[in-house]
Order: C-alpha cells, then sequence, then structure tokens
C-alpha cells in the first residue's frame, strides 16, 4: 500500500471513529508506528487531523464535546481503576469536592457507607448517587445546568466556592499535560473548576491516559496545583518522564 492510500484510509478512519490510536494502526496496517505518525503529521499538515497523545483526532471533533453517557463508555475499565485508587484518597471525615466528570462520578458511587463526609458537588450524577446516604451532609452547587456534562456553572455556584474551604476535592478534566496543565472545552465550567481547585486544601485529578496531550480551551489549573494525580498505566515513557517534572504524586492504576 502507498503512503498516499493509507493517509487517506487512516482521515476515514479518524472521522467515523473519532480517533486514531497509532499502535492500533501500526498492528492493522502492519508498518512501524513511526511510519503511522508520520502519516498523522502528513494530515496534521492538510488540516485535516490533530494530533494528540497517542494518535489523533480529526478536526471536526475539536468543536465537539461529547454528553456524559458517552464519555462514560470510553476507557471505562481505566476509570474504574482510577476511581478505585482515589478512595484511599477519601478521608474517614471531613469535607471533600466532587467535580462534574465519569470518573469523578464512578469514585462517589464506591464511596462506603460508613464514612462521615460533607460533600459538595457540581454534578448532576453525583448528586443523585449520594442524595440518599444519611450519613453524608450532601451540598449542590446551584446555577445554569450544562446538558453536555451535568455541571452547575456561572455565578451562583461561583458566589459560593469563594466562601468555602474543603479538605480534598477530586477533579476530572478533558485534557492534561504537563506544559499545558488541565484543560476543558467550556469556559464557563473552567471558571467553575478553578474556583473549587482554590476552594481545596489538597487537590486529586482523576485522568485516564487518553486525555495527555488532549489540550482543551480553556485552563483551569496548572499541574502544579495539583497534589495527587491518578491515571493508568497505558501513559508510555515519555509522558512519564514529563509528568516527573511535576510535583505532584504520581499514581498508576
Amino acid at each position: 500500500m502507498y503512503g498516499a492510500e493509507r493517509q487517506q484510509l487512516l482521515a476515514q478512519r479518524a472521522r467515523r471513529d473519532g480517533r486514531i490510536d497509532v499502535t492500533a494502526a501500526a498492528a492493522e496496517f502492519e508498518v512501524a508506528p513511526e511510519t503511522i505518525r508520520r502519516d498523522l503529521a502528513a494530515l496534521e499538515r492538510q488540516g485535516l487531523v490533530r494530533r494528540v497523545y497517542g494518535g489523533a483526532i480529526p478536526v471536526e471533533r475539536l468543536d465537539f464535546e461529547p454528553g456524559v453517557s458517552l464519555r462514560d463508555q470510553t476507557n471505562a475499565g481505566e476509570k474504574e481503576r482510577i476511581a478505585r485508587a482515589a478512595l484511599d484518597r477519601v478521608p474517614s471525615r471531613g469535607t471533600v469536592l466532587f467535580d462534574a466528570g465519569t470518573t469523578t462520578a464512578r469514585l462517589a458511587g464506591l464511596l462506603p457507607a460508613d464514612r462521615e463526609l460533607t460533600v459538595v458537588t457540581n454534578s448532576l450524577p453525583v448528586a443523585n448517587q449520594l442524595a440518599t446516604r444519611n450519613n453524608y451532609s450532601l451540598h449542590l452547587l446551584g446555577g445554569r445546568i450544562r446538558g453536555t456534562t451535568l455541571a452547575t456553572v456561572e455565578s451562583w455556584a461561583l458566589d459560593v466556592l469563594r466562601g468555602l474551604t474543603i479538605d480534598v476535592g477530586f477533579f476530572g478534566t478533558n485534557g492534561f499535560s504537563a506544559a499545558r496543565g488541565c484543560t476543558t472545552p467550556d469556559p464557563a465550567e473552567s471558571a467553575v473548576k478553578a474556583a473549587m481547585v482554590r476552594a481545596c486544601r489538597k487537590r486529586v485529578l482523576l485522568a485516564d491516559h487518553s486525555k495527555y496531550g488532549d489540550d482543551q480551551f480553556s485552563r483551569f489549573a496548572e499541574l502544579s496545583e495539583i497534589d495527587v494525580l491518578v491515571t493508568d498505566e497505558g501513559l508510555d515513557e515519555a509522558a512519564l518522564d514529563e509528568l516527573k517534572q511535576i510535583e505532584a504524586e504520581v499514581v498508576l492504576a
């Protein structure tokens, strides 16, 4: 197969599947991963894809933010392991915050019944899981609800967060990297996330490996503001070397 033919197929796969994985594509086309990386670089120069950690995404997806149900199905095994690993960071008592996100929602569902916690969240799925637990004092931040993420945003949430001090916060993100920090597509959601980061004494980021290098429009935290990063073993050595430069503790689930 000629390189131009392979690149055409890669562009079609990116539009169909929403992402090209370098390792999988190399195995399918029986070429070296470096060959696929060069193909993706060529497609990026043509404006057809944008390269991200481990592969590339079609440019059409840059304006698309998947909904909760679709995101929850993506890398579900990794998210479950990350949530279970993060459970060790939940205190026996005190105040905790759950940011909106599919992995943070999984962690909320794993919380044991014997803890005495005051929980603050802007996530409807998190609130729905914890609302009937009598030993938890649950506080749902108000504001406009974003249908895409089922998170509350804007001034009602921001006004309350300015007056809070929380022991531990658990955060989700659309993208993260050593260079760009933690990012999300929507500025309104980013503003609430940033206020949550400021409100917490300790911050734990839950993010699977596919989000590394997938930098989004709006940054809500530098990685230097994160105390613990819980991710999975899908990160390669280059990414791990970059993360060793930050001060956060890195946990591989």
